[in-house]
């Protein structure tokens, strides 16, 4: 499994929806998984998609989860008071799926409760990758360290999240143009550009219409970039630094740090000096501040899985080599 690509995995989702909607700012009748489903489809196919609770208290909700895929399955109150056994239901499936489907290695487990650890504890000790999906606010400390990743939900209403994808929906030159615009505070190009070089540096952009913190680069990037590029034989690619953020934060998020994407904060980590970006091809690389050597001796020179990227030198020695040996000619 460690092997696979982003685009091989297989990601089965389990969710406490009764977890995810009480308490948490999210009601039924405006809950949407989509943005959350989305995330997870960057890294894979979600090929199994389950929600536990007992549906009778949330009928609102099921059409939206019906509409995405999600297969409902009704936990009715099995005491007095109203519990049901939702949880157990579901960890049982949990690790029914995970011996049973070894072609599955990451499970997505969308609640915030701390009785979930040993679910991802054995998990984990099974060779899967745990996602936790939850609320922030109502997520435990203990569960979120228990998964190598988690994903926070926020809550909103129905016309803001349809407003963000709409937003985020479209790439491209003008897309970046209107951010950029909007946290320039002016509408002409020259402005816009400044709204992305502050976002960027950490010192003039905001993030969004509010005026929300300006960005600032997290201790644990400084910390992981110094570590990696401290111990590193070649060029690394970003994904590597990203990926072991993640690995010590499993909640990180560069958003939350004022930072539209992940080139961004490396673009400010450049910035304050700890690193320099290098392109080689159409690979973009990162390599420590004082390194001397060419780009191109770094691409061969690196010994690492992440410096591999063909070095203009080589392919100049590649042409010199098809010449014809002058003593030949004369012969």
């Amino acid at each position: 499994m460690a092997g696979r690509t982003d685009e091989q995995h297989r990601i089965a989702l389990f969710i406490d929806f009764e977890n995810l909607v009480t308490n948490t700012g999210i009601s039924s009748n405006n809950f949407d998984l989509q943005p959350a489903l989305d995330q997870l489809l960057e890294q894979g196919k979600v090929v199994f998609r389950r929600a536990y609770c007992d549906w009778s208290r949330f009928a609102d909700a099921k059409v939206r989860l019906h509409d995405v895929g999600v297969e409902l399955v009704d936990v009715p109150p099995s005491t007095r008071a109203g519990k049901n056994s939702a949880d157990m239901r579901l960890v049982i499936d949990a690790l029914e799926l995970c011996y049973a489907r070894e072609q599955i290695d990451t499970f997505v487990i969308g609640s915030g409760d701390s009785d979930f650890c040993p679910l991802a504890y054995k998990l984990r000790e099974n060779g899967r990758t745990v996602i936790g999906l939850a609320v922030k606010e109502a997520s435990s400390r203990m569960f979120v360290n228990a998964c190598d990743q988690f994903i926070y939900m926020r809550p909103k209403s129905r016309g803001d999240k349809d407003k963000e994808h709409g937003g985020k929906g479209h790439k491209g030159d003008k897309s970046d143009e209107g951010r950029g615009g909007k946290r320039g505070g002016k509408g002409g190009k020259g402005d816009e550009g400044k709204g992305h070089k502050g976002e960027a540096s950490g010192k003039e952009g905001h993030e969004g219409k509010g005026g929300k913190s300006k960005a600032e680069v997290p201790a644990i990037a400084r910390e992981v970039v110094q570590s990696l590029l401290r111990r590193a034989t070649g060029p690394l690619n970003p994904s590597l630094i990203k990926e072991t953020i993640v690995r010590k934060e499993p909640d990180f998020d560069e958003r939350d740090h004022g930072f539209s994407t992940f080139a961004r904060l490396l673009e400010a980590l450049e910035q304050e000096g700890l690193l320099r970006r290098i392109q080689q091809g159409r690979q973009g690389y990162v390599v420590g501040p004082d390194t001397d050597l060419p780009v191109a001796s770094e691409g061969k020179g690196g010994k690492g899985r992440h410096a591999k990227a063909p070095a203009p030198v080589e392919e100049e020695d590649e042409e010199l080599e098809s010449y014809p040996d002058p003593e030949d000619e004369g012969l």
